[in-house]
């Protein structure tokens, strides 16, 4: 079993940035990658960028590439995503998600490569 929480989230105007968090406990051997996803109200979970643990491999969806970066810190188990220039479209509960197989296109909740999500951080960004 693994655990996941995020943390970072909160309220920030147009042109802020936060630093979303994704902490990782118990049998983390399992996992090879970690994914943020996000949903806004209304909305279906989308993908919003993956990193392989070893290859250092990312990618990201089309809307956040230049803005966002997501990164690793191995002796920490903490995967992060900076987020950069938000905009109001941004706004969502972000989630983090790990497993043996990392997409970005998936349909939540039939992504069958993310074996443990956590339990959400709320970003809200107002114009």
């Amino acid at each position: 079993q693994v655990q996941l929480v995020e943390s970072g989230g909160g309220s920030v105007q147009a042109g802020g940035s936060l630093r979303l968090s994704c902490a990782a406990s118990g049998y983390t051997f399992s996992v090879k990658c970690t994914g943020w996803f996000r949903q806004a109200p209304g909305k279906e979970r989308e993908g919003v960028a993956y990193i392989y643990h070893l290859s250092g491999s990312t990618y990201y969806r089309d809307s956040v590439k230049g803005r966002f970066t997501i990164s690793r810190d191995n002796a920490k188990n903490t995967v992060y995503l900076q987020m950069n220039s938000l905009k109001p479209e941004d706004t969502a509960m972000y989630y983090c998600a790990a497993g043996t197989s990392c997409t970005i296109g998936c349909t939540f909740p039939i992504c069958p490569g993310y074996n443990y999500w956590g339990q959400g951080t709320q970003v809200t960004v107002s114009s």
